[in-house]
């Protein structure tokens, strides 16, 4: 009887799922990883479960990570220090190579290599095919740039295709050729962007956006893009947290229809945000 109770509970559940299944089919939902969400086995594990599932319901997904924790410590590694100036990495020269070989030849495989195993058919794209940049001039961070196109064919492509992309945040100089180091949060943004992205998630090591980093009580479940600069002037965004946010709101306002914060560290939290009501850490609103 105990067998059958909890099969017909799982039953239950994906009877539950259904109309959020049919609803999502078909749609575009852009899901950025970064933080020390990617350090973890069990959360990496998690999320890539939740992809592979996504995919074989018929979410067309598209992922584009970070590389932070990885790209620092092979910086340092390499015998330098990381340098980060309003939230975003100091690139020069030497740096931007570790940032490429890192993303390319680690970070990416690790994840595609995670989906794969799981069933899903996903491929690497590499962002400078992507991409086309220009530096950041003010304050001057080396190689580090900002998007000013995107070349969304590719991915699409890939979509109709059911294929799923795993993007890199690297991109090509306009005027120079040059590969720069893009923010993942804007990377992830300008192409939610350029698809018209149904949903936009993004996973990180955090709950969401907290007034207080040190208690997970003071989550705002609901922010709009309007109380941005009373939040900044008052430290509550902040650091890292500063362009993750500007990125949600640039992409609120070209359309995107919904902005998530979530917690890669909760299990199937992918899971939860797409398919239940309630959803999970902080929804950005215009």
């Amino acid at each position: 009887m105990e067998r059958i109770d909890t099969a017909q509970a799982k039953a239950a559940v994906l009877a539950e799922v259904l109309p959020y299944i049919q609803d999502f089919k078909g749609s575009v939902v852009l899901i950025k990883i970064g933080g020390s969400v990617m350090e973890v086995e069990a959360n990496l594990d998690s999320l890539t479960d939740d992809v592979a599932f996504m995919n074989a319901v018929g979410i067309k997904v598209v992922i584009v990570h970070g590389g932070g924790k990885a790209i620092s410590r092979a910086i340092k590694e390499s015998g330098h220090e990381p340098r980060f100036v309003e939230g975003l990495r100091v690139t020069d020269e030497a740096t931007m190579e570790i940032v490429r070989r890192t993303l390319n030849n680690t970070v990416n495989p690790d994840l595609v290599g995670r989906l794969c195993r799981r069933g899903a058919n996903a491929k690497p794209l590499h962002g400078n095919w992507l991409f086309q940049a220009e530096k950041i001039s003010s304050p001057d961070r080396g190689y580090v740039g900002e998007i000013t196109a995107v070349r969304e064919r590719p991915v699409v492509e890939m979509l109709d295709a059911h294929i799923i992309p795993v993007v890199t945040p690297l991109g090509t100089g306009a005027a120079d050729g040059h590969l720069y180091n893009i923010n993942a949060d804007f990377a992830a943004a300008a192409l939610a962007k350029a698809l018209k992205a149904r949903k936009f998630v993004l996973v990180s090591d955090v709950p969401g956006l907290l007034r207080d980093p040190e208690d997970p009580s003071t989550l705002l479940s609901t922010l709009h893009c309007s109380e941005i600069e009373t939040l900044k002037a008052s430290g509550v965004i902040a650091g890292g947290m500063l362009p993750k946010i500007e990125s949600c709101c640039d992409a609120i306002k070209a359309g995107v229809r919904k902005v998530h914060l979530v917690d890669g560290r909760m299990a199937h939290s992918l899971l939860l945000e797409i398919f239940t009501r309630q959803g999970v850490g902080t929804e950005i609103t215009q």
